[in-house]
């Protein structure tokens, strides 16, 4: 200390080299107040403090590692002095001097030495140009992420290539820093995302690009291709929101894709009618001449000439761009497409008419109501006590869009008569006259009337898409009353274990029997449609399903279908009621099913009914296709799941609840989830599109579609409620959260430190596997071994050998299956903690967990989950 007064009074004022002496020491004591107070003294007695700080870091070395260090710690000291003291501030040629040297240093200091650095040395105020050469010498040197992080903090994007500049951080793998690189400047995101649209068009080269990188460090050429240049560009159109019109390449893809999903709904998998198929075709190609094309080739794979032919003449292709011999199909179509449409609109009738049920009213009974004048008319006739009638919606399909759909239709059936509620018009014209709570308010009246009998099936979904279209019944689940949801009826028979009689011969409640040759060839009945086929003999006709109920005016087809859903109702309960014991029923039924509205198992919501046997011919225990739904509780470690790789962070989350998870990688197409269910008899966890084709290709029941807008907690919430998986405290952390593995072995902390001792230099530090490391958490960090030390009782037990038993002697970390145990990277302090005992290590990936310090954060969150499956077992009782 009393050097630094003696070197203050020297001419030329302290030499920092001793002032960095003295600092390192303190810095190797920890005697942090003592530190401070002697770089505020050292830099007080320096003749140039900013000379003398770039002298300090060009000589130390500590500040090149990640975190803070000495060098770190200095220099942000040194700009709070500055601010308390402005003279010593340079300017001029001095300063341009002391920035040239500041930029050496910055080439190779981590990113939080910049900021302060840039605000000692003001170089914000530098030459541009000069700027510019810097970063632009850091580039050429290969320092692309260096030069990024710089041109960010010194704001020099604008005067750069955008694409030269991103180039090499996206073959790295760096999106975030290309994000964070665009950020701030709309044109620059426009530039950007118009070149990433160039690079997905089908004719470019992606490797044209990656060979002018080839000896670049870091180089993930797996992660580079169509695949995530697309997804990459959907994030940015909606973090920037920025108009799809700027990546016609991206969105014709997707439409192409759209396009080629309804090609096989249609020819494939066979259920969509051709005029829902037609619609839904118009509604995707629009005007656009490229897609059109792809759809005249598509017709001739899977139709025929003709078919091509008529859709060229629909779109008014030009000649030049009709494949051979379809422009020579279009003349002799055109009488003949009359004949054939005639034919098969006969043949389609008759057809419905054998097989399907027939609502039993006249088509006159059927009003579709648009004014307030037709509508007051119907709620005069509803709206009377002892009244029983039946309700169902339906709204336009979203094909995998996120979000409640809005009602377009409300049927009402009474007595002899159906009522359509054309929602939208009605919402319209009550918008326009002041009067949206009339609706509303009549719609309430009639749900919240116990006098009268609301029949639905699936209820639950169908007022919350009511509440999406108008937020004045938002609460209408919470105040309905006297509602009877047929959907409990379908869970009771499939529970009864009774075979009940029709047309004189034994039917099993689970094997519907199909009427005529061609019902062999058509999708299982399911939901409602089997229902309606149990009890009163043929079922429903769902071919119109799917139909676009928006649009207006609704087709003769539409009409039929949506009544015969609300009539069906009728004829159900009626039935029921009067003879129920024949059907497997308790005899007080209408007062075990008046309660909530269940959940509806539609098609629309996507969601599944129970699993059938695996490939392998094994049932899985809690899926028995003869079972109750829902299957009997199970517990994690007998669910096995495979995630879609939009659901990573969903199959991280269930895996710390001990679940057996499967996830897919990002390079990894959805069909490899079919695949891995079917070989290893897992459940498919997926959403939007992709559900579509995988359950087609695993059993009923095998796969499951997850909102995937919701965060991780939630969508592991709804997989357990809807799989009656049972967790403990003790599944938590059950398995490895890194390779899945359910077995550990457990070491001692003697036998750690010496086993510590003899692979210390063998393994990198930045391998330790901690659980309270951020990349190895679902969404907050925790550790196994926590439960087992706080828990007042022994709730954790993983599945663990003692280290003993196995073949391991002296300083050996490789157990005798070939895992090594990553053992190098444990901190040595973690040993000096008295109430550590033993470690646990995965013996599959060698991954070491230990006791952490923060029990209160795990028990926080998975509390929460305990919770909520524990109450939620009433969510499927049956009585």
């Amino acid at each position: 200390m009393n050097q630094e007064s003696n070197s203050s009074d020297q001419p030329g004022g302290q030499d920092p080299l001793l002032l960095l002496k003295t600092l390192q020491l303190l810095w190797t004591k920890k005697e942090m107040k003592k530190l401070k107070e002697e770089i505020r003294r050292g830099f007080a007695g320096l003749e140039d403090p900013l000379a003398g700080l770039l002298d300090i870091l060009e000589d130390s070395s500590d500040w090149k590692g990640k975190g803070h260090s000495l060098g770190y710690y200095i220099t942000s000291e040194l700009q709070l002095w500055i601010k308390e003291h402005p003279a010593v501030q340079q300017s001029g040629m001095k300063l341009k001097k002391l920035q040239a040297r500041v930029f050496r240093i910055l080439a190779q200091c981590p990113t939080n030495l910049h900021d302060p650095l840039i605000s000692i040395y003001q170089l914000h105020t530098a030459d541009r140009n000069y700027l510019l050469g810097h970063v632009s010498h850091l580039y050429h040197k290969g320092d692309y992420k260096e030069a990024a992080i710089l041109s960010i903090k010194l704001k020099l994007q604008p005067d750069q290539d955008v694409e030269k500049m991103c180039t090499p951080l996206l073959l790295q793998d760096k999106t975030n820093l290309v994000e964070a690189y665009v950020g701030e400047y709309p044109e620059l995101q426009c530039k950007l995302l118009q070149i990433l649209d160039t690079w997905c068009e089908p004719s470019f080269n992606i490797k044209d690009i990656s060979r002018q990188y080839q000896g670049l460090s870091k180089y993930k050429p797996d992660k580079f291709n169509h695949k995530m240049l697309s997804k990459l560009v959907f994030r940015l159109l909606e973090r920037f929101n920025l108009d799809p019109a700027l990546c016609p390449n991206v969105i014709n893809q997707r439409h192409l894709r759209t396009l080629n999903y309804l090609f096989y709904k249609r020819f494939v998998e066979k259920s969509m009618t051709q005029e829902n198929w037609t619609d839904h075709v118009q509604n995707t190609v629009g005007e656009n001449q490229w897609l059109q094309g792809h759809l005249i080739q598509l017709l001739i794979s899977y139709s025929d000439m003709s078919t091509a032919a008529r859709w060229a003449q629909r779109c008014n292709l030009p000649k030049e761009m009709l494949p051979y011999g379809v422009a020579d199909e279009l003349q002799k179509l055109k009488i003949q497409e009359r004949v054939e449409e005639a034919e098969k609109a006969e043949n389609y009738e008759e057809g419905k008419k054998k097989d399907y049920y027939q609502l039993p009213i006249p088509r006159a009974n059927i009003h579709f109501l648009q004014t307030w004048g037709e509508m007051l008319q119907c709620w005069e006739k509803v709206l009377q006590p002892g009244q029983v009638v039946g309700i169902d919606m339906e709204w336009r399909p979203s094909f995998g869009i996120v979000g409640k759909p809005r009602v377009s239709l409300l049927q009402i059936a009474v007595g002899e008569e159906v009522f359509l509620l054309d929602l939208p018009q009605l919402l319209e014209q009550a918008e326009r006259e002041d009067e949206k709570e009339k609706l509303s308010h009549y719609i309430q009246r009639l749900y919240s009337d116990p006098a009268i009998t609301k029949l639905g099936y699936g209820m639950s979904g169908d007022l919350n898409s009511l509440a999406a279209t108008c937020s004045a019944l938002k609460d209408m689940d919470k105040q309905a009353q006297g509602v009877v949801d047929l959907l409990t009826v379908d869970k009771q028979l499939q529970k009864s274990s009774i075979d009940w009689k029709k047309g004189g011969r034994k039917v099993d409640v689970l094997a519907p029997e199909p009427s005529c040759e061609d019902r062999a060839f058509r999708q299982p009945e399911r939901g409602l449609s089997l229902l309606v086929q149990h009890v009163l003999g043929k079922p429903l006709d769902k071919t119109e399903q799917l139909s676009n109920w928006e649009k207006r005016p609704l087709r003769e087809e539409q009409i039929l279908y949506a009544a015969s859903d609300a009539y069906c109702l009728l004829e159900v309960y009626g039935k029921l009621c009067k003879d129920p014991a024949s059907f497997g029923l308790s005899s007080n039924l209408t007062e075990s099913l008046v309660g909530k509205p269940s959940i509806k198992p539609r098609a629309k919501k996507q969601l599944n009914k129970q699993e059938v046997p695996s490939s392998s011919g094994q049932q899985c225990k809690g899926f028995d296709k003869e079972a109750s739904y829902p299957p009997d509780p199970i517990s994690p470690k007998e669910f096995s799941v495979v995630c879609d790789n939009m659901l990573q962070g969903l199959g991280r989350y269930l895996r710390c609840l001990g679940v057996d998870v499967r996830i897919l990688e990002n390079e990894d197409d959805h069909r490899k989830a079919a695949e891995i269910a079917r070989q290893e008899g897992r459940v498919i966890l997926t959403s939007g599109l992709p559900y579509q084709t995988l359950q087609s290709q695993v059993g009923e029941g095998r796969c499951f579609s997850v909102n995937c807008s919701e965060k991780a907690k939630e969508q592991a919430l709804q997989v357990l409620k809807h799989f009656n998986v049972q967790v403990t405290l003790a599944d938590i952390f059950s398995r490895c959260q890194v390779c899945n593995c359910d077995k550990y072995l457990k070491i001692s902390k003697e036998r750690m430190r010496q086993l510590m001792e003899g692979s210390r230099h063998s393994t990198a530090e930045d391998d330790a596997s901690h659980l309270t490391r951020s990349e190895e958490k679902p969404s907050q960090s925790y550790d196994a071994a926590t439960l087992a030390h706080n828990s007042p009782q022994p709730i954790y037990n993983p599945n663990c050998q003692c280290l003993e038993e196995l073949d391991l002697t002296g300083d050996s970390v490789t157990l005798v299956n070939g895992t090594a145990l990553q053992v190098s990277a444990i901190p040595p302090g973690v040993l000096d903690k008295t109430e550590l005992t033993y470690f646990y290590c995965c013996t599959r990936c060698g991954k070491v967990f230990w006791e952490g310090s923060h029990f209160g954060r795990v028990v926080s969150q998975f509390k929460d989950v305990l919770a909520t499956v524990e109450d939620d077992q009433s969510f499927y009782d049956l009585s």
